[in-house]
């Protein structure tokens, strides 16, 4: 599975972004997919998941409220919507598949994922 993310860029305080991702192969639908971020001199983060179906979603608490994960497997594509962002959102933003039917909420560890992304960057001013 490739993974291509896209949609990061500039945006003030209490703006909005959509980032997608977009992966090939023919097993989408049966991947969770989860996204991360890194801001500058801090580890990787955890930010959403979301079962193969849709069923299931998790997020980290700081984002609760204001991010949305959701998927469309005809598409092969993830998507991270994001609302009200904040400053400290401010990171490099990468999705991440593992080929699994299993519920969101276990699968909040980076060693859960098998495939990894390239980043989109994301910056929001104060």
């Amino acid at each position: 599975v490739q993974l291509q993310a896209s949609g990061g860029g500039l945006v003030q305080a209490g703006g909005s972004l959509r980032l997608s991702c977009a992966a090939s192969g023919r097993t989408f639908s049966r991947y969770v997919m989860g996204w991360f971020r890194q801001a500058p001199g801090k580890d990787r983060e955890f930010v959403a998941a979301i079962s193969w179906n849709s069923g299931t979603t998790y997020y980290v608490d700081s984002v609760k409220g204001r991010f949305t994960i959701s998927r469309d497997n005809a598409k092969g594509t993830v998507y991270l919507q994001m609302n009200n962002l904040k400053p400290e959102d401010t990171a490099i933003y990468c999705c991440a598949a593992t080929r699994s039917t299993g519920d969101a909420r276990f699968f909040a560890g980076p060693a859960k994922y098998d495939y990894w992304g390239q980043g989109t960057l994301v910056t929001v001013s104060s």
